[in-house]
């Protein structure tokens, strides 16, 4: 025990002395943090508080165009842009400013869309009614009628994510209308009533949808850039002392101080252990100080707090896991580095890799299937589902024990392998 505080303390001392490898350590994660949900709550911001200016040409000048002009007006998502400098807009001129980039989308209103569209929809309803045996005489002199497109110019630097949800939102505008169109067409053939005063369709949807958010006690917890944020970027910090650690290692082996320790009744494992304890309370501290900027911090930055709810120590056992995890990773790759030009650029790529295919800067479920399968395989990602776990989806020890268990695993192997290594090395 007392060879494993002396190594302990032989590194504490030597990280102190390090202030390039602390500024790595903790200040760059808090800039990181505080940056990236600055951004991303920015964003969202932007997305749900501010209404994107949008061109619309109404060709058509009809109760249909004017409605889908309402709608799109009632959205509270849109700006509608109908002339500019007192000029009205047309196809041509809307198309050459979207792919300008001045504006993300033109909306094009055919010519006789609700014109033709009445008529489709009495030639329709009439069919209906003639094979139920009511007798139309518009039945024997029905004309073919083109369908009709409204033709959406988006800017090509816009996501495609952006163009779904608008084709999605203006087509469930437009089957809307359309089935308004079709219960008048009936209301008007079948019954005398004025459809003003009677209508046949209700105005109010008879199903909605309610969103359901998980609750701590009686307040609901909704999610917001700040518990996502945090974890996510909490991780990515833990992991990055696979640098420094690796870069120590490296240099105890050049410069012959792992030889003097050795010549020493160590053992391998001892000066491993010294190491392990070290940066594990690093880890910790790292998990706690981006606690502590979640909770007090970014609350005067204008962002939401984090809310760490009641599960604090299980937060805690899974940073502990993960620092575990890194510790393994880096322990491995100074072993089997032999300069510190190697095991510094491969760690930080390494790491960098880890992440993104671990979820922490696009989730799992966006990506291919391919990389959702490859996902499986980073750490970081094993970390970051227990971490949403505990914060967003309120789940206790049990649910992140897979998690844990897998983190623990990988730094077993990773630290098993290292000391077989080292000494198959030592028995050349």
């Amino acid at each position: 025990m007392h060879k494993l505080l002396s190594s302990t303390y032989k590194e504490i001392l030597l990280l102190s002395r390090d202030m390039g490898g602390l500024v790595i350590l903790f200040v760059m994660p808090l800039v990181l943090i505080i940056t990236i949900t600055l951004i991303q709550d920015g964003s969202f911001k932007t997305i749900n508080n501010t209404k994107v200016p949008i061109l619309f040409v109404d060709n058509d000048k009809g109760d249909i165009s004017d409605k889908i002009f309402d709608n799109l007006k009632k959205s509270d998502a849109f700006e509608i842009v109908t002339q500019q400098d007192t000029i009205l807009i047309t196809e041509e001129s809307a198309k050459a400013s979207v792919l300008k980039g001045k504006y993300q989308l033109a909306v094009v209103i055919p010519k006789n869309l609700s014109s033709d569209l009445q008529k489709k929809v009495n030639q329709n309803v009439s069919k209906i009614l003639s094979e139920f045996g009511v007798e139309d005489d518009t039945i024997s002199n029905l004309e073919p009628i083109q369908a009709k497109e409204i033709n959406l110019y988006f800017d090509p630097a816009v996501q495609k994510s952006f163009k779904n949800a608008v084709i999605n939102n203006i087509d469930k505008m437009i089957s809307k209308i359309e089935s308004k169109s079709i219960y008048e067409a009936f209301q008007k053939e079948l019954s005398d009533d004025d459809s003003e005063d009677n209508p046949l369709l209700e105005e109010s949807n008879f199903v909605s949808f309610k969103e359901i958010n998980p609750k701590e006690g009686d307040v609901e917890i909704i999610p917001n850039s700040t518990q996502h944020n945090v974890p996510a970027w909490t991780l990515f910090a833990i992991f990055f002392i696979v640098i420094p650690l690796s870069i120590n290692i490296v240099k105890e082996k050049n410069q012959g101080t792992f030889v003097r320790l050795r010549t020493n009744p160590v053992s391998y494992l001892t000066v491993l252990g010294g190491k392990t304890i070290t940066y594990l309370i690093v880890c910790l501290l790292q998990f706690l100080l981006m606690l502590a900027v979640g909770v007090y911090v970014l609350p005067y930055l204008g962002l939401p707090p984090l809310q760490v709810g009641s599960n604090f120590s299980t937060l805690f056992i899974v940073a502990l896991f993960s620092g575990l995890a890194a510790i393994g990773f880096g322990i491995l790759l100074g072993t089997l580095s032999n300069t510190p030009e190697q095991s510094a650029p491969f760690g930080a790529t390494s790491v960098v890799i880890l992440a993104a295919i671990g979820g922490v800067w696009v989730p799992v479920f966006l990506m291919p299937k391919f990389m959702q399968l490859v996902s499986n395989i980073s750490p970081m990602n094993w970390g970051l589902n227990a971490f949403y776990d505990v914060f967003l989806r309120q789940g206790g020890l049990k649910e992140v024990l897979p998690e844990i268990g897998l983190l623990l695993l990988f730094f077993i192997v990773t630290v098993a392998i290292s000391v077989v290594y080292d000494k198959k090395k030592r028995a050349v």
